[in-house]
């Protein structure tokens, strides 16, 4: 779960990750940093690999603000029958947090900026 957020950090469970993040409640899938730092430096190619790992949602935050990724990009989704929804990092945290205690399969890939809100969950 996480537990808290601020600028530049999130707090899953009891430990600090200040570089972006992918957090899981999925079993076979440890939380781990996750290689774009920043929404520019985001790829289709970072997004695609998690459609298949047996989630589904994955919860894409976006930084400080929303923003959209390609439609391009959601077809890799759609063929495995996964949702990505998309929302500034903060709303991603919180929605991870519902979704996850209620049992669901869900993934959070999330962009951690040094202008996040800062804020517990």
């Amino acid at each position: 779960m996480v537990r808290a957020y601020g600028r530049g950090w999130i707090e899953v469970d009891h430990d600090k990750h200040e570089q972006s993040v992918l957090i899981s409640s999925l079993a076979d899938m440890p939380t781990r940093t996750w290689e774009p730092l920043r929404f520019e430096d985001l790829r289709a190619s970072h997004l695609a690999p998690l459609a298949a790992c047996g989630a589904e949602l994955v919860i894409l935050g976006t930084g400080e603000r929303l923003r959209f990724t390609p439609a391009s990009w959601l077809s890799t989704f759609a063929e495995h029958r996964v949702g990505l929804e998309t929302m500034d990092t903060a709303a991603a945290c919180r929605t991870y947090n519902i979704l996850a205690s209620e049992g669901r399969k869900v993934i959070a890939a999330l962009l951690i900026e040094a202008d996040s809100t800062n804020s517990a969950v």
